[in-house]
Parts: structure tokens; C-alpha cells; sequence
């Protein structure tokens, strides 16, 4: 939110790639909110109430966790970690103690547990996936509602914009880094990666 541009076609990249992910998702039998896909701007999904956190699956050091830990960006991690944010903008949605959801009953002990093991299934899904076009999926944020019949599904939108994509062999990234530091252009590396997984835009 702190830096803002516009760029032509944005938004139907963005569909194409949550619907794409959100299909082989469903095709594994990972429940999500997509229902169809209705043209090239819009999905029809279920209604979900979203839960206020936002679940972070990390697998190399980048970003806020080289600042908060002091290890090197790059550095891969000895397994992967989950890490639960709370949604709210006033506070800079800072990241939270499980001692702290449960404080602030944001979910129940159980709720949580499922969110943690979810987000590292789908976390590890999308390692493989990208891995086979030869990306290294670095961090991925994902969220999460229950719909009418209180199930848990996978919900808002899965793109370059809310996971870091890093080239295998380059090392150049392919996500929200290349607008967030001015690293090139941020379409043709959005539509390299679209490329890559035969994604129809």
C-alpha cells in the first residue's frame, strides 16, 4: 500500500493465474472458494467470512524475515515455516503468537492447526509445481474463510503478487519484489512466469 502504479492487463493476468492454481488446487481435492471460471475478469466463488489472518508459508530467508532474525537473504531455511499475520492495516498487520490468536479469539486452537497444516500442503504443492518450470517458490501468503456450511476453504487469489518467485538458475525474481524495488519491468516477468506453466491469458 505504501507505493502505487497501474499497469495494462493487470487484472487479466492476475485472474488467469489464480484461476489456473485455484483449478489444479481443486483437481488435487484442496477445497477453495472458486466455482468457475465466467470470462477473462471474473470468477464466480463462494461467499466466505475470511479469517483475519493472513498465513505465510516460507521456505528461504527473504523480506520482513531477514529483518526480524538477521539471517541472510538467500539462506534456505532447514524446513518449512508457517507464520500466522494478523489483517489489520491500522497495525501494519503484524505477525502473531498462536498465545495471541487465542487471546484475541481469533480462531479456535483447532481452526488454527487446520490453517498451519493447510497452508504447508499447499505451500509444498506449489514448490513442486513451480519447481518443474524451473522457479523456487521463496514465500507464499495465502488466506483463508469459512463458508455457510463452516467449512474451511482457500480463499482471495493466488499470483506472483502474494508469493516470491525466484529464477532456479538466474535468481531473478518474478513476483511483487520486481515493482517493490524497481528491478525491470513487472509484466513481461509476470508473463514469463504465465509462460512457463502454459497459463492462457
Amino acid at each position: 500500500g505504501e507505493k502505487y502504479a497501474e499497469f495494462d492487463g493487470k487484472g487479466m493476468l492476475y485472474h488467469a493465474f489464480s484461476c489456473f492454481f485455484f483449478e489444479r488446487l481443486h483437481k488435487q481435492g484442496i477445497a477453495t472458494h472458486f466455482i468457475e471460471r465466467c470470462s477473462p475478469i471474473a470468477m464466480r466463488v463462494h461467499k466466505l467470512r475470511i479469517v483475519p489472518l493472513e498465513m505465510v508459508y516460507r521456505r528461504i530467508a527473504a523480506g520482513s524475515l531477514c529483518k526480524r532474525t538477521g539471517l541472510p537473504k538467500g539462506e534456505q531455511l532447514r524446513e518449512p515455516i508457517v507464520e500466522p499475520y494478523y489483517k489489520r492495516d491500522v497495525l501494519g498487520d503484524p505477525i502473531l503468537a498462536p498465545a495471541h490468536i487465542f487471546l484475541m479469539e481469533l480462531v479456535s486452537p483447532t481452526a488454527y492447526k487446520q490453517l498451519v497444516q493447510q497452508t504447508r500442503v499447499l505451500g509444498d504443492l506449489l514448490t513442486t509445481w513451480l519447481r518443474e518450470v524451473d522457479f523456487e517458490l521463496v514465500d507464499m501468503k495465502l488466506e483463508f474463510g469459512w463458508d455457510v456450511h463452516s467449512s474451511l476453504l482457500l480463499g482471495d487469489e493466488i499470483s506472483p503478487d502474494t508469493m516470491r518467485i525466484w529464477d532456479r538458475h538466474t535468481g531473478e525474481s518474478h513476483d511483487k519484489d520486481v515493482f517493490r524495488h524497481d528491478l525491470a519491468p513487472l509484466i513481461p516477468r509476470y508473463q514469463e512466469v504465465a509462460r512457463r506453466l502454459q497459463i492462457d491469458v
